[in-house]
């Protein structure tokens, strides 16, 4: 808890730290390195892969900032038809910051965390996530559908008309704070013993 809250806290000195100061700084291997990515616009979608932690927030206009040493990390991050997609297989966490002003999915993989930074409201909102990945959003919506696959986790909270979700572990699922007015949860079976049952029936 205290290393999440102090990730969050690092995350807003960092925002409020000019591109100008954080260039000059970047030989100091104290400081935090930060990159602006422009030329991104109309992010619908994001996809995050690997060791990533992805902060998210409501916006007039879309913006991406990566902290870290960006370029030195061998991450990409790539923005096409709307789809912003993010990985990292480094062993420090890339932390990025997206604020988007039409987000409506979320896929997380592998064991990338992504977090809300302030409500997210939208008409209509999914998330997926797979493997590890971990997921803490306060969601207002008027539909929602939330899949949790394999041993992922999401802890969600807000307000939603009408929630779907669909999930592997019940005890990976936290929702005791959150509101729906008409919701649909079904028990998925885990992935990998499905595919493990295939296996075995050829």
């Amino acid at each position: 808890m205290k290393t999440t809250i102090f990730t969050m806290v690092a995350v807003m000195i960092m925002a409020v730290v000019t591109t100008k100061n954080t260039y000059a700084n970047a030989n100091n291997n104290n400081e935090e390195v930060s990159t602006v990515l422009k030329n991104v616009s109309k992010i619908n979608k994001i996809e995050i892969h690997g060791n990533v932690e992805l902060y998210v927030s409501e916006g007039a206009a879309d913006q991406v900032k990566v902290y870290n040493k960006y370029y030195s990390e061998s991450a990409l991050v790539q923005s096409r038809d709307g789809v912003l997609r993010i990985s990292s297989y480094a062993n420090q966490k890339l932390v990025v910051w997206v604020t988007a002003a039409d987000l409506q999915a979320i896929a997380a993989y592998d064991n990338a965390e992504v977090k809300s930074f302030g409500k997210l409201a939208r008409l209509d909102f999914e998330v997926n996530l797979y493997n590890t990945a971990s997921a803490q959003l306060n969601i207002e919506a008027f539909k929602a559908t939330v899949n949790v696959n394999d041993n992922a986790k999401a802890n969600l909270t807000g307000n939603i008309n009408d929630y779907t979700l669909n999930y592997s572990k019940p005890a990976n699922i936290d929702h005791k704070d959150f509101v729906a007015v008409n919701s649909t949860t079904t028990q998925m079976p885990d992935r990998r013993i499905a595919r493990s049952s295939a296996l075995a029936g050829l």
